[in-house]
């Protein structure tokens, strides 16, 4: 600090005495260091944070990719399903002109094509937002044309738990909060050193009307008596630092419960995508030839085909939205761990 400072002025402004001193002072322990180690702890919370809102983006982003998937496959299965129906409607006409069939079953099966067509429609609409949304989420514009997007396939199975709660300790959250117990831990240091003495210096050029010229030094240590003040900023400080770490303690149970549900959500979606795939699909696709061949044959009515037909679409609808689910699951137990790359590798 520099300080001009005039020191006498006479009345009869015969002259003044005036000096120009420049003071230093300098801590006699090792705040500055403490200090220090807190300021990099708050670097550290805030790349930290970072990182937590860096998850949070690519979290939103696979959710888009994965909903704007889900609105093509469909939009691809109800095109299928409009081809179909067109059958349908044909042998309907067919068995009509025959006279072997009413009217009625030629109104029903053009009323199922109706009702895909409407559906495929208002689909285009569906896939153009989720488009916009995965744009937006990818940091391009909502109007932005994206590239064909590639299948997803995550066949294998979660990692081990071992392997996860070793992957969960580098989530930004703990990275975050063990920060914070630094800095804490750094601020009760400071506190303590306040209870040391401080040294000042001072010195600089001099003028008095008596002795002219001169040079004048100061040395003084400052004695910190106010000890009750300091005990209670001490406490203070290691009062933050115990809420630190039960701060830490808390969220890493909450993080390894949020990470084994997510591991068993993984597990459900992918039992259920293999049950449909093994089980349901190949049995509802076995039920259209005979339901065919029976309505064609005359034995069966055109509700029996529908229904048949009906059946294997929710199935196929339910494949992709399984597909869907266990992409998302993934992508969640991504997020709970802190790292897609531990988990979709």
């Amino acid at each position: 600090m520099v300080s001009p400072s005039l020191d006498h002025l006479p009345f009869m402004w015969s002259g003044a005495d005036v000096s120009v001193t420049i003071e230093q002072q300098i801590p006699l322990s090792g705040i500055r260091g403490h200090r220090r180690v807190s300021a990099l702890a708050d670097i550290d919370r805030l790349r930290a944070e970072t990182g937590r809102a860096g998850l949070d983006v690519g979290l939103q982003a696979a959710t888009a990719f994965l909903m704007l998937q889900e609105r093509q496959r469909t939009q691809a299965l109800l095109s299928e399903q409009v081809a179909f129906a067109r059958d349908v409607v044909a042998a309907a006409n067919a068995r009509y002109s025959s006279g072997t069939a009413p009217q009625s079953d030629v109104l029903r099966a053009e009323v199922e094509v109706a009702r895909l067509e409407a559906l495929a429609r208002s689909l285009v609409s569906e896939v153009r937002g989720a488009e916009s949304m995965l744009a937006t989420s990818l940091g391009l514009e909502a109007d932005a044309i994206l590239p064909s997007l590639q299948p997803v396939v995550v066949a294998q199975p979660p990692p081990p738990w071992p392997t996860l709660r070793a992957a969960l300790v580098g989530r930004p959250e703990l990275t975050a909060a063990r920060a914070e117990i630094a800095r804490a831990e750094a601020d009760v240091q400071v506190m303590r050193d306040m209870y040391r003495p401080m040294a000042t210096i001072r010195t600089g050029p001099s003028y008095t009307m008596t002795d002219g010229r001169g040079w004048m030094a100061m040395v003084g240590l400052s004695l910190p008596i106010w000890r009750g003040k300091l005990k209670a900023g001490v406490a203070e400080a290691q009062a933050m630092r115990a809420m630190s770490e039960a701060d830490l303690r808390a969220m890493t149970r909450m993080f390894e419960g949020e990470a084994a549900t997510a591991t068993n959500q993984v597990q459900a979606w992918r039992d259920r995508q293999d049950a449909l795939n093994t089980n349901v699909l190949p049995r509802a696709r076995m039920a259209i030839a005979p339901a065919i061949a029976g309505y064609t044959a005359g034995q069966l009515p055109l509700v029996s085909v529908i229904e048949a037909v009906q059946a294997l679409w929710t199935v196929q609808a339910d494949v992709i939205a399984a597909d869907v689910e266990l992409g998302l699951a993934w992508v969640r137990l991504g997020r709970a761990i802190g790292s897609y790359e531990e988990v979709l590798r």
